[in-house]
């Protein structure tokens, strides 16, 4: 598993390094955003994704890991979000948001890596598609808990979704440039 944990890192890194410089460009403009509008921008790019994985062929020059990395990066603000709320100040705080999806991050690498030991590997030999598919159904169910005001009878709350939304994409992202390796 330290290979695991390295080439999670390397996706940490690459995912933070856009997550700043849209930072630098826009601001925090998304935190106006109730978590529902997150999840439906995570909806939005999962559904890209399966759309170009099924037509394979995509019009607009971007193909799927820019869009896994918007998963992630939205995953992260989705925390954020549930823990701050939406704001109306959408300069203020910078360090704070960093502080923080860097601790959302170092804590989605630790639940990977508690899965890793229990489930071993076997993400490794899912197919890819596996991965936006499990994406599609915790989008779902992130929707079904929001409609539901966030209760639930048994099952984890919206924090647990977004979590597993950032290991899948991780997964998907590894498999994709660091074991053909390609660069992000």
């Amino acid at each position: 598993m330290p290979e695991t944990a390295q080439e999670y890192d390397i996706i940490i890194d690459t995912c933070r390094d856009i997550f700043l410089k849209k930072m630098h460009d826009y601001g925090t403009a998304w935190r106006i955003l109730r978590t529902t509008s997150i999840t439906d921008q995570i909806f939005i790019k999962a559904n890209r994704i399966r759309s170009l994985e099924e037509k394979g062929v995509c019009k607009i020059n971007e193909g799927v890991v820019p869009e896994f990395i918007g998963i992630i990066n939205y995953s992260i603000m989705g925390l954020i979000q549930l823990e701050l709320g939406p704001g109306e100040d959408t300069h203020a705080g910078q360090e704070k948001i960093v502080s923080l999806y860097k601790d959302y991050f170092q804590k989605a690498k630790m639940l990977m890596m508690d899965k890793n030991h229990d489930y071993g590997e076997a993400w490794r030999n899912m197919r890819i598609s596996s991965y936006t598919d499990l994406i599609l159904m915790k989008i779902n169910r992130t929707k079904q808990i929001e409609d539901n005001q966030g209760n639930t009878l048994i099952s984890e709350g919206i924090d647990a979704n977004y979590y597993d939304m950032i290991n899948y994409a991780v997964f998907a992202l590894i498999r994709l440039t660091i074991e053909n390796k390609k660069e992000i």
